[in-house]
């Protein structure tokens, strides 16, 4: 299925049982991180949804790790994309629910974005390499 809206932003792309937990957990934050929360939904919302053996290898997915440079500052960073009980900043482990999570998340390799960071500035993301967990389907 896929569901989408003319926003100027890349196509992106989601497993459709991370999509389902994904909903889940923006809905159960709403209240006390409402910008992660609506951008997450907004972002599932335009997505293409897939099952986990036809996602595309060059998409960022959750556990994937990701190779990112952040235009405003030219800085490049690895991370891997997780759910908050295993975020870890020093272990380069970040949380879904940052405004830098929410902003990866079904981003293909090549592609930017330009996405609010924490004190609301735009900010062009671009993804330069993902590396995907191995799944079991």
């Amino acid at each position: 299925m896929t569901r989408s809206t003319n926003t100027g932003r890349p196509p992106v792309h989601f497993i459709s049982t991370e999509a389902d937990n994904l909903t889940d957990l923006a809905l159960g934050v709403a209240d006390t991180m409402p910008q992660v929360s609506e951008l997450l939904l907004r972002e599932i919302a335009r997505a293409t949804i897939h099952s986990a053996a036809r996602v595309p290898s060059d998409i960022v997915t959750m556990y994937s790790t990701v190779e990112f440079k952040d235009e405003a500052s030219g800085a490049e960073r690895t991370v891997q994309l997780v759910y908050p009980a295993e975020a870890d900043i020093s272990a380069g482990r970040v949380s879904i629910l940052t405004p830098v999570g929410a902003g990866l998340i079904g981003l293909r390799e090549g592609h930017s974005i330009r996405w609010p960071d924490r004190e609301g500035r735009e900010r062009r993301l671009t993804i330069l390499k993902v590396t995907q967990p191995e799944r079991t389907v």
